[in-house]
């Protein structure tokens, strides 16, 4: 069940000591509160765990702070979208707003080699305008002997040039619960400069327990990677255990799916499935074109195949997008060649924007034919 409050709450006032007692009266119930900015005003949202079906909505309605509750039918209680909430949530960073109404490019280093190739991408970021990057410090890779990432040792110089060069958010993977202490502890000493969205990797969408810790840190956005080999909506029950766990402000990213179709691609892209993940969540949803094509190839239209699949994800509403870059693809210690180079970012952006407003354009026919068609 979901209570729906008229005005924001904080947790020790005397509202929620109100639904407590109320809660009370009935076995095994927990309460949550969750604070929902919209677009008008900034709701107060609480969820009721356990055996609520004998519970009536009318003993919550009844309290005069009370807008609405309602019981949910979603599996996903907290990341799912239910009838009667705000139709559309989102959450602030750094001065950035991440919704489903928006879009950011996080375009960087799928794992840092050395301080000249950050430099030299982050420099090259902010002459295209851009205050978003990925940057991978800790790098999980199928074989032992692969790289493996620089770890906590290029934290300090990263966060150092994302504040020389005004980057405000940065994407980085963790795979163990220690990574986020490293990566607070290496932000404080270097004065906060910027932001960190911590990655939950593909791999680890089902390491339960790192995401009970990530979820029970709020400090930091959460970047959720679709399982490469399970079903979306047994990603989303994953993504519900950071939720439940108390961060909410969480991207879900859509990276291509592990299939036995074999090339031409990497993985089998899945951004077709970009308006299923925001009509069944109100989360933001992100694509990643570059480990879903996984190479560097030219169409005979003359746009790259990562290009290609990014376009489909904008067009359909993608909201975020990752995209590995490097100024050396060459010296690259992984991933390589999916790289693009600097010089074509700024082609990049052209037809990213080109999309986006294919999209906004898709959205306001659609809206003006349903008009047309009750009138």
């Amino acid at each position: 069940m979901i209570v729906i409050l008229k005005h924001t709450v904080p947790g020790d006032g005397p509202e929620m000591e109100q639904l407590r007692a109320v809660a009370a009266r009935y076995p095994d119930l927990e309460l949550s509160l969750h604070t929902v900015p919209g677009a008008l005003q900034t709701l107060s949202e609480v969820y009721v765990f356990g055996p609520t079906r004998q519970v009536p909505t009318a003993v919550f309605e009844d309290l005069p702070f009370v807008q609405k509750a309602f019981r949910v039918s979603s599996k996903y209680r907290i990341i799912g979208r239910h009838e009667g909430q705000a139709p559309t949530v989102g959450f602030e960073y750094r001065g950035l707003t991440f919704s489903q109404d928006n879009f950011h490019l996080f375009a960087g280093l799928c794992a840092v080699d050395n301080r000249e190739h950050v430099e030299m991408t982050m420099a090259a970021l902010q002459r295209a305008g851009l205050k978003t990057t990925r940057m991978g410090a800790y790098k999980p890779r199928t074989s032992p002997y692969d790289f493996q990432g620089l770890e906590a040792a290029c934290l300090p110089y990263v966060f150092e040039l994302a504040g020389k060069y005004g980057i405000e958010v940065i994407a980085m993977e963790v795979t163990h619960e220690s990574h986020l202490e490293q990566i607070a502890a290496a932000l404080d000493r270097a004065g906060d400069p910027t932001g960190v969205m911590v990655q939950i990797g593909t791999r680890n969408t089902q390491n339960f327990e790192l995401l009970k810790q990530v979820g029970r840190q709020t400090r930091f956005p959460v970047l959720f990677k679709r399982g490469m080999g399970i079903t979306l909506e047994e990603s989303l029950n994953a993504c519900e255990y950071v939720a439940s766990n108390g961060n909410h402000r969480i991207v879900f990213c859509l990276r291509g799916m592990k299939t036995n179709l074999g090339d031409p691609h990497r993985n089998f892209v899945d951004f077709a499935h970009v308006p299923v993940v925001k009509r069944q969540t109100r989360l933001p949803v992100c694509v990643d074109p570059s480990h879903s094509v996984g190479k560097k190839v030219r169409a005979v239209d003359g746009l790259l195949d990562i290009q290609h699949a990014l376009a489909q994800g904008v067009v359909a509403g993608a909201n975020m997008a990752l995209v590995d870059i490097h100024p050396r693809p060459g010296q690259a210690l992984c991933d390589g060649p999916q790289a693009l180079l600097l010089e074509e970012l700024p082609g990049l952006l052209a037809d990213l924007e080109i999309c986006r407003e294919a999209y906004r354009q898709r959205v306001a026919s659609a809206r003006h034919h349903r008009l047309a068609e009750a009138a």
